[in-house]
């Protein structure tokens, strides 16, 4: 996908007076992120990463005094070799690493050959929780010379635990500069048409390759409490759309597309209908061949490969289920490109123009 607006030339720094500190040519930096990813599957690096994740207040919401006792006490004694184990079912042993970091690396590094012919533009990735952490990475734009950062929360549908919490990250720490970049965030696109029609031709593409019609296809969404969307989240109303839109783009009849939520944690009521509890209960309604995908993932994760490709199909299956597949999300595919390059583009007008 290329710009249809002139190639952005530089901007530049007029003669410095003698003695003035050397500054390098203002530069536009653009930092993609996601939600993180552990830096291993063993019982340390996975501890590690759950304490951040679950000590974020965006994230869970309860009161500090009731809620890390918990974390602390029960929790982060006996998740993390829970979570070990399920991420060593998908986990990228070829480069050590979770596919979410593989992913989210190669769409850093592929819009960046994309935006080569906009000078001054340096493109960077990094996770909310783990490593390259946003500090880190925001750092390298600013010692590159970025004077002007788009940041860029890689969650179509916008919620607090999301989107809001990677926007918190970046800010608290320019917080802590003497000199501040000027910065924008993407907001959520979950009815671009680009986004939809990407997720419509990947839904196409997929369902030609099977060897049989599903009967219902599923979008599932990660789910939040439902406190949280009564508190005034707009992530259920969000996804709603996301799944009407992509209805009308298929031309499907109403019922063939199920929107469903997962991962739900803790004992409070969540976003529903549960993922799993409908995969479950389908066979015994005449439903016997079913696809599944997980419209609100940028990338594939463990959410999606392990709960969803592997542990959704388990169910639909011991329950009376024929035939399942699990759509990919749009990874770093040329689809799932232009997507990224077309809201960087437009939330950069004005800056690179």
């Amino acid at each position: 996908m290329t710009s249809s607006s002139p190639t952005a030339q530089p901007r530049t720094i007029g003669p410095l007076p003698a003695g003035h500190p050397p500054v390098k040519t203002p530069k536009v930096g653009v930092l993609l992120v996601n939600l993180g990813t552990p830096d291993g599957t063993d019982y340390r690096p996975m501890r590690r990463y759950l304490r951040e994740f679950l000590s974020d207040r965006r994230v869970i919401e309860w009161p500090r005094a009731v809620w890390y006792p918990i974390l602390y006490g029960i929790v982060l004694n006996t998740r993390p070799k829970k979570s070990g184990a399920a991420y060593a079912k998908i986990w990228n042993y070829e480069r050590g690493e979770s596919p979410l970091r593989t992913f989210t690396r190669s769409q850093g590094e592929k819009l960046a050959e994309r935006m080569a012919e906009e000078h001054g533009v340096v493109v960077d990735w990094a996770m909310r929780y783990g490593q390259p952490s946003i500090a880190e990475r925001a750092d390298r734009l600013l010692a590159a010379g970025c004077d002007r950062i788009l940041v860029y929360p890689l969650y179509p549908q916008y919620s607090a635990s999301t989107t809001a919490t990677v926007n918190d990250s970046f800010f608290a720490h320019m917080m802590t500069k003497r000199w501040m970049p000027s910065v924008r965030t993407v907001p959520p696109y979950h009815d671009e048409p680009v986004y939809i029609d990407a997720l419509a031709r990947s839904i196409e593409a997929h369902l030609a390759t099977l060897d049989f019609e599903p009967e219902r296809v599923i979008a599932s969404y990660h789910g939040i409490p439902q406190s949280y969307f009564r508190n005034g989240d707009p992530y259920h109303c969000h996804c709603q759309k996301t799944s009407r839109l992509l209805q009308e783009r298929l031309g499907w009849a109403d019922g063939r597309l199920m929107t469903t939520f997962q991962s739900r944690f803790g004992p409070e009521e969540w976003l529903q209908p549960y993922t799993d509890k409908t995969v479950e209960a389908l066979p015994a309604q005449g439903i016997k061949r079913i696809a599944v995908f997980n419209p609100g993932f940028v990338s594939d994760c463990l959410e999606t490969l392990e709960e969803i490709a592997v542990e959704a199909g388990h169910i639909f299956k011991e329950h009376g289920g024929e035939h399942f597949s699990h759509i990919p999300c749009l990874n770093d595919s040329d689809a799932g490109m232009d997507v990224i390059e077309t809201m960087v583009r437009r939330e950069l007008q004005g800056w690179i123009d």
